[in-house]
């Protein structure tokens, strides 16, 4: 009888606890894309070096972005190290990224830090340069590098044409070989001037890579160039502003004229020195846009969000297609600078016109 009597409390408490198991399931079935972030981002950024872009804008844009999303991340720099990079994504990991935001430094090491971070559930996005090595990251952001190398060919065929300058000599010095975006950029300008070369319209002087974006390398490298073709080399391709920036030191240590030369990034430097006239042209890849495309990204990885969306389109790393978010470059001349990189306020009249350069500035009144 006793046992009996106790029966109700026994089924009573079998309720509870398949009751308070059920709510656990609720709870466990809402927290599943429910919006809530889960771990932290790490950004890796390359170097601040080879371009000024990596700290004085991505890296600003990119904090707005998560400040403003209201998640935790971190900000680091290789400063040129691949080695570092490498420890920085395993710290990262350690101290609870659920989400790193690359720019690798090369694709060997890019892919040891996916191939790492993949094996304990991390998700990776190659920011602005694609990991060609191995399965691939898990998305890219970026821009269409080959339009980006176009828009180089296609300006310094302008500013030649504009030069009028006939048969000119003309030297390449493309990016580093170890970065996939320089392959990029070099099949987008090729496919433009080659045509030039073989048809004897243009004639080639060198056509030179520059270990790790390197701009004191740069320098050398075309001090060379002029020196073994006696000073005559009429113009030049030069794959970002850094680069070209040596380019201009290179022919003005030697005694020459500004020669027409191209750029990429729109660098203060960079549009410095267009506006002066001794470079021809940038591209400007809207890199708040770049940003602000790739944080939206890795925060809808973090709160378990669809990426449809946001990653539009896909690119082929060489064994996969990376889902993609792909943005359009720009060319910018002497003649549009306020209507892009001013307007966009990527760029300020106050940061360009400073010492000798704000001779070729529009005065205050008009800025």
């Amino acid at each position: 009888m006793k046992n009996l009597r106790r029966l109700p409390w026994l089924v009573l408490i079998i309720a509870l606890v398949a009751l308070v198991a059920a709510c656990g399931d609720d709870d466990d079935d809402a927290s599943s894309g429910s919006g809530e972030a889960t771990g932290k981002v790490a950004v890796l950024l390359p170097d601040s070096a080879s371009s000024s872009r990596w700290e004085n804008d991505d890296r600003r844009f990119l904090s707005a972005a998560f400040d403003a999303a209201g998640v935790e991340y971190t900000i680091v720099n290789a400063e040129g190290d691949a080695r570092q990079q490498q420890t920085q994504a395993e710290q990262a990991i350690t101290n609870g990224a659920t989400v790193l935001l690359m720019v690798n430094l090369d694709s060997g090491s890019g892919n040891a830090i996916i191939e790492n971070a993949r094996s304990q559930d991390v998700k990776v996005i190659d920011y602005d340069r694609l990991t060609i090595e191995g399965d691939g990251a898990d998305f890219y952001v970026s821009f269409d590098n080959e339009a980006v190398g176009r828009l180089q060919g296609e300006g310094l065929v302008a500013a030649v044409e504009a030069a009028k300058l006939t048969k000119p000599n003309v030297a390449v010095l493309n990016g580093s070989p170890t970065d996939n975006n320089a392959t990029l950029f070099a099949n987008g300008y090729n496919s433009v001037i080659t045509p030039k070369f073989d048809s004897g319209e243009w004639t080639l002087v060198d056509d030179q890579s520059v270990p790790d974006w390197d701009n004191q390398q740069a320098l050398v490298i075309f001090e060379q160039i002029l020196t073994a073709a006696n000073g005559k080399v009429d113009a030049a391709i030069a794959a970002n502003d850094g680069l070209a920036n040596s380019v201009i030191s290179a022919v003005k240590s030697q005694g020459g004229k500004p020669i027409p030369v191209t750029g990429q990034d729109a660098t203060a430097q960079g549009i410095q020195n267009i506006l002066a006239g001794d470079q021809s042209m940038t591209v400007y890849k809207a890199v708040k846009a770049e940003a602000e495309a790739a944080a939206a990204l890795a925060i809808a990885l973090l709160k378990g969000e669809p990426t449809d969306e946001l990653a539009t389109g896909s690119i082929n790393n060489g064994t996969n297609d990376i889902p993609s978010a792909l943005l359009t470059p720009v060319s910018v001349t002497k003649d549009n600078i306020a209507e892009t990189v001013i307007a966009d306020g990527f760029r300020t009249w106050d940061e360009i016109c400073t010492g000798r350069f704000a001779q070729f500035c529009p005065p205050p009144a008009e800025r």
